[in-house]
């Protein structure tokens, strides 16, 4: 038992659970709070999501639209991940995400391009949104974080304003796929009917999970993964043994930015959503991406699962009584959920010390027994 509770797979996947149990527990205290006699049903219909509902066709339905907002969470996971693995924290992923987007929307309305060629654009303008940060910390030392932030905000009012000319006029939204732009709808392959003729779950959910194990194995089973995460070490002695640190930096913070764009791709070309033009703060979907990479245990895996039960959550907080509680109660709870990540890292070392110390006195018990 205590062989397999020291590998670190089962370590992230208890502290996450943890952290998990104790963001149900602080949101329930909070229902208690606003109204206590409904406190108890508030946080299972939060639990329940789709479940809630009693027939098979309509939980299946609900789950599919779930799935269809898990695929660009788990995308943008995948960003953080890939660039905290090499040591550069990319905050900017939310700006690179709204990039992506920008470009699929325009592509797919304005251009008239089809699924394919509007999904490659979104990673192509992603890379390139991530492209900035890269070049800035490898040639001029600036912090990543700082010009992620910035770029962020100015590709929201970026977007705002490129979008405009792809609104309708009725509306501050941009026009929906399926009137402007139906070529650009991601295809099911089929998948519409395993979700009761659902018809926004597309091929973007195993395309999402297809890469994360491309993640994964780049990360962890290529030479080229190596470098990058050597560069993140120490990319001084990077240097010394011959790697191209900045290079290695931009790299990663292209394809970091690249996975992020992809992401806008996989939610907007579903056509779940549109696009508003006059919204003015950014989508919580790339912050979001931060606590799944970190819930996830920073393992490309781990992201997949960590990600649907962020969304979960999220789409649960739709169904409490919202003449008793607001809908942003799930917000809330995923929120502290959210808060809870920072101490995954901290829950894994109280264990690894518990073990440790049994292993100790185990050892010196039997030395004295010995003796």
């Amino acid at each position: 038992m205590k062989k397999i509770m020291k590998n670190s797979g089962v370590q992230s996947f208890i502290a996450s659970l943890i952290c998990i149990v104790l963001g149900m527990l602080v949101g329930f205290l909070v229902l208690l709070i606003i109204e206590p006699s409904g406190a108890f049903t508030a946080i299972l219909d939060v639990a329940k999501n789709f479940l809630g509902y009693s027939r098979a066709s309509m939980q299946l339905k609900y789950l599919g639209n779930t799935l269809v907002k898990t695929a660009p969470l788990i995308m943008c996971s995948l960003s953080v991940l890939f660039s905290y693995k090499v040591g550069l924290f990319n905050i900017g992923v939310a700006g690179q995400y709204v990039m992506g987007t920008c470009a699929c929307i325009y592509a797919a309305i304005i251009l008239g391009w089809s699924w394919l060629p509007c999904m490659l654009f979104a990673a192509v303008v992603g890379a390139a949104w991530g492209l900035i940060p890269g070049v800035l910390k490898a040639y001029c030392n600036v912090n990543e974080v700082i010009s992620g932030i910035m770029l962020n905000w100015i590709g929201l009012y970026f977007t705002n304003m490129v979008l405009a000319g792809a609104k309708d006029a009725s509306s501050s939204y941009t026009y929906a796929l399926k009137a402007k732009g139906v070529k650009a709808i991601l295809p099911t392959m089929g998948l519409d009917n395993l979700f009761s003729g659902n018809q926004y779950v597309t091929i973007a959910v195993p395309l999402a999970i297809l890469f994360a194990i491309l993640v994964w194995i780049v990360l962890d089973k290529t030479k080229f993964g190596y470098e990058l995460k050597a560069t993140g070490i120490n990319k001084n002695a990077a240097k010394y043994a011959g790697m191209a640190e900045k290079r290695n930096i931009i790299l990663t913070l292209v394809i970091s930015g690249m996975l992020a764009g992809v992401a806008g791709s996989f939610l907007y070309q579903t056509d779940m959503e549109q696009w508003q033009v006059t919204v003015s703060s950014v989508p919580g979907m790339g912050f979001n991406g931060i606590a799944a990479a970190f819930l996830g245990g920073l393992h490309p895996i781990g992201t997949i699962f960590a990600s649907f039960l962020i969304q979960h959550i999220t789409d649960g907080g739709g169904h409490v009584d919202l003449s008793v509680y607001c809908s942003q109660i799930s917000d809330l709870i995923s929120s502290f959920i959210i808060y809870l990540c920072g101490f995954v890292g901290f829950i894994k070392y109280v264990m690894d010390s518990r073990i440790r110390k049994s292993e100790e006195k185990k050892s010196t018990a039997k030395k004295g027994g010995d003796k």
